[in-house]
C-alpha cells in the first residue's frame, strides 16, 4: 500500500532520521513509537504529503486515499456538529446527486436503443459502482453513530460548533476522518481529548475496521489493543517489530542489551588489536602484519548503542509554602450555562496535603469546577480558598497564542522572578530543551513540547495547591513517569483531572466523582474506587449513556447528600487518626523491646543507670496501654461510622 524508501530528514543541529525504509500493507495496524521529538509526527506528515523529506521516496498507488489526524489543526466553526461531520460525505452526496439526475433522465426517455441512452446507462452503472466502493450504502445513521460513540448526545448534534471546547471540536474532526473512505488512516495522539468511554469505542472501531492504520499514542493499553506491529524511531534509525507495544518494549530491551554486549566485545577486540599493532610495528619482519591490522581497524564499523532512550525530563517542584488546614471548601456550589445545569449544590472540603483525583465523563463539570476554584467562573453558593493558598495551574489546552512569536527562552525569562531569570536555560534543559532548542518559536512546538514548556513555567513560582487538568496529554510514557514522581514528591495539595488510570494509581488518595451535576467523594486511591465501582456498576461507569446521566441530574441521588459527605469526611479523619496511632504503637513497642534487651543482661542489676531504665520501661508500658485504649475507641468509632455510611448510601 505504502512504500517508504531511504527517507532522510536532517537539520544542521539534528538528524531526525536517516535512510529509513519500510512498507505498510493493506489492513495493517501499526504503532509508531519513539521519544517526543524523535520525528514521529514529521514522518506522518511526509507520508500524508504535507511535508517533503530532504531525500528518499514515498511510493503509493494513485487510487490510495490517506486520512491524517494531526495533534493540532485549525478547528471548524460556522456550522452545527452534525453539519460539519456530514461535510465529510460531500463526495458521496455529489455522486448521489448525479445518480438521481441520470435516473430522472432515464425515466422520461424512450429511445432505449440509442447510443445516448446507452451512455447514460453506462454512466449510472459506473457511478453506482463507485458509490458502493466508497461505502455510500452504509452511511445511513453512520454520522450519528460515530458522533455518539465519541461522546456527543442527541441534543449536541444541532448545536453550533462555537459552543464546544477545542477538545470536542477535535472529536468532530476525528468523526470526519472515520467517515471518509480512506484506505490508510494516520492518527497522531487521537485519544488526547477523549474520555474513557470514547477511547473504548474508538479502540473497538479501529480493531474491527479493514482500513490500514499508523498510530502515534502514549496510551499503552490503547496501542496494545489496536496495533499488531510497532515501528520505533530511535537515534535517527528505524526498528521494525511485528508485535504490539508492550511486547515491543521487551524486545527493545533485549536489542539494547545485545548492542551493549556487541559493543563490549568490539571494544575488547579493538584493545587486543592495538596491543598487537604496538608489539609488531617496530619489527621489520612483522611491519606488514601490523599495517594490515591498522587497515582492519580503519574499516571496522563501530557498534552503536541506542542511548536516546535515556534522555528524559528531570525536575522537582519547589518546596510548598505552608497553607491553612482547609485548602478549598465548596458549599452548595451550582453553575449553569443557559438551560444546561452543569453543577448543582456541590459540597466538599479539601485539606492541606490531600491528593484529589477528579474523575467522570467529559462534560460532567470537572474542568468547570477547576475554573470555579481558579476564579475564572462564578457560580452560586460559596467556594473559598484557605489561608495562604497559592495556586499553580496546568491547563488541558495550552493557550499560548499570546506567546506564539516568542522563543522558549523569552517565555521563561518573562515569566520568571528576577532571581530565576539567569537560570532560564537550565530550567529549559531540565525539560529536554537544550542547545538551539531554546530559540524555537512557541508557534512551531508540538503538543508534547507545549506540555513540557507549560510544566517548566509551573516551577517558576512556589505554590502549595497544584491543579493539573489532563497533564499527561501529549507526554510520552517516560515523561509521564517523571511527572508522576515529581508529583509524589510535591509537598503541597494536589488536584488532578485525568482519565489516565495508570498515572492516577498511587498518586491520588481521594477521588471526587463528577456525575449528573453532583460530586461524590470516595475515600482511597483510584484502584479502590474502581474496585468499588466494579462491585456496583463499573461496567456502567465506563459506558454510561448520556440519558442515564441526565436522569441522575434530575434525581436527588445520594451522591451530594450532606449527611453522606459529612460521614465520609469524618470517617476519613478517624482513619488517619488510627494510622497515626498504629505508628505510635509500633514505635513504643520497639522502644519497650529495646529496654527489655538492656534489662536482661547481668550488668543491669549493678548499673548506676538501672533505675532510669526501669522508669523508662514503666513509662513506655503506661504509654502503650493508653495508646491501645485510644486505638480500641477509634476502631469502634470507625466501625460505627462505616455502618452509618452504608445505611445512608443505601437510602
Amino acid at each position: 500500500m505504502v512504500s517508504v524508501q531511504q527517507l532522510t530528514v536532517e537539520y544542521p543541529s539534528k538528524t531526525l532520521f536517516k535512510d529509513i525504509s519500510f512498507l505498510i500493507n493493506p489492513g495493517e495496524k501499526v504503532g509508531l513509537a519513539g521519544r517526543n521529538g524523535a520525528g514521529k509526527s514529521t514522518l506522518l506528515k511526509i507520508i500524508a504529503g504535507e511535508m517533503s523529506p530532504h531525500s528518499g521516496i514515498v511510493s503509493r498507488p494513485k487510487e490510495i486515499s490517506i486520512g491524517f489526524l494531526p495533534q493540532i489543526l485549525p478547528l471548524p466553526e460556522g456550522k452545527t456538529v452534525r453539519q460539519e461531520a456530514e461535510s465529510a460525505l460531500e463526495d458521496l452526496k455529489d455522486i448521489q446527486r448525479k445518480i438521481d439526475h441520470i435516473n430522472i433522465q432515464l425515466s422520461t426517455r424512450t429511445d432505449y436503443e440509442s447510443d445516448d441512452y446507452m451512455r447514460l446507462v453506462q454512466q449510472i452503472s459506473d457511478l453506482t459502482h463507485t458509490f458502493q466502493l466508497l461505502g455510500g450504502y452504509e452511511t445511513g445513521g453512520k454520522v450519528e453513530r460515530i458522533l455518539k460513540g465519541l461522546g456527543f448526545c442527541d441534543a449536541d448534534l444541532d448545536q453550533p460548533l462555537e459552543t464546544f471546547s477545542g477538545g470536542w471540536r477535535m472529536r468532530v474532526e476525528l468523526t470526519k476522518l472515520l467517515l471518509r473512505p480512506h484506505e490508510l488512516l494516520q492518527m497522531d495522539e487521537p485519544t488526547n481529548h477523549l474520555d474513557l468511554q470514547s477511547i473504548l469505542w474508538l479502540e473497538n472501531f479501529l480493531k474491527n475496521s479493514d482500513k490500514a492504520l499508523i498510530l502515534i499514542s502514549h496510551d499503552k493499553a490503547f496501542l496494545d489493543n489496536v496495533t499488531t506491529r510497532t515501528l520505533e524511531i530511535s537515534g535517527g534509525k528505524l526498528y521494525d517489530y511485528p508485535v504490539p507495544y508492550s511486547s515491543f518494549l521487551e524486545l527493545r530491551k533485549e536489542r539494547i542489551e545485545h548492542q551493549q554486549l556487541q559493543r563490549k566485545n568490539q571494544e575488547k577486540e579493538i584493545k587486543e588489536t592495538r596491543q598487537l599493532i604496538d608489539r609488531f610495528r617496530a619489527k621489520a619482519t612483522k611491519a606488514s602484519f601490523a599495517q594490515s591490522l591498522i587497515k582492519k581497524l580503519d574499516r571496522m564499523e563501530l557498534v552503536e548503542v541506542d542511548s536516546e532512550d535515556i534522555k528524559t525530563m528531570h525536575f522537582r517542584f519547589p518546596p510548598a509554602p505552608r497553607s491553612g488546614k482547609v485548602v478549598c471548601k465548596a458549599e452548595n456550589v451550582s453553575i449553569s450555562f443557559g438551560e444546561k445545569q452543569v453543577l448543582r449544590d456541590v459540597n466538599f472540603e479539601i485539606e492541606r496535603g490531600e491528593r484529589v483525583a477528579f474523575v467522570g465523563r467529559n462534560g460532567q463539570g470537572k474542568t468547570t469546577m477547576v475554573k470555579l476554584i481558579l476564579g475564572e467562573l462564578k457560580g452560586s453558593g460559596h467556594l473559598t480558598l484557605g489561608h495562604n493558598v497559592q495556586v499553580g495551574y496546568y491547563a488541558q489546552e495550552q493557550h499560548l497564542s499570546g506567546e506564539a512569536d516568542l522563543t522558549l527562552l523569552e517565555v521563561i525569562e518573562n515569566a520568571a522572578p528576577d532571581e530565576l531569570r539567569p537560570k532560564a536555560r537550565n530550567l529549559l534543559g531540565a525539560f529536554m530543551f537544550s542547545g538551539d532548542d531554546v530559540y524555537k518559536k512557541v508557534k512551531v512546538l508540538s503538543g508534547g513540547e507545549r506540555g513540557r514548556l507549560a510544566l517548566c513555567k509551573l516551577l517558576l513560582q512556589p505554590v502549595n495547591l497544584l491543579i493539573l487538568d489532563e497533564p499527561t496529554n501529549h507526554l510520552d510514557i517516560a515523561s509521564k513517569n517523571v511527572l508522576k514522581q515529581a508529583l509524589l514528591d510535591f509537598e503541597g495539595t494536589l488536584i488532578l483531572v485525568s482519565h489516565d488510570r495508570d498515572f492516577l494509581q498511587g498518586l491520588a488518595n481521594t477521588v471526587f466523582e463528577f456525575q449528573g451535576g453532583q460530586v461524590k467523594e470516595w475515600l482511597g486511591d483510584i484502584e479502590s474506587f474502581l474496585q468499588e465501582k466494579q462491585k456496583e456498576t463499573f461496567r456502567d461507569y465506563e459506558s454510561t449513556s448520556k440519558t442515564d446521566t441526565a436522569h441522575s441530574a434530575n434525581t436527588h441521588s445520594r451522591t451530594s447528600d450532606k449527611n453522606t459527605v459529612k460521614l465520609q469526611r469524618e470517617l476519613k479523619k478517624v482513619s488517619q487518626q488510627i494510622a497515626a496511632l498504629e505508628e505510635n504503637i509500633q514505635q513504643t513497642e520497639i522502644e519497650i523491646s529495646n529496654l527489655e534487651t538492656q534489662m536482661s543482661v547481668p550488668e543491669f542489676f549493678t548499673s548506676e543507670s538501672g533505675h532510669c531504665l526501669v522508669k523508662a520501661y514503666e513509662d513506655n508500658k503506661a504509654r502503650l496501654e493508653t495508646l491501645m485504649s485510644e486505638w480500641e475507641q477509634l476502631t469502634g468509632k470507625y466501625e460505627l461510622l462505616s455502618r452509618k455510611l452504608k445505611k445512608e448510601e443505601a437510602v
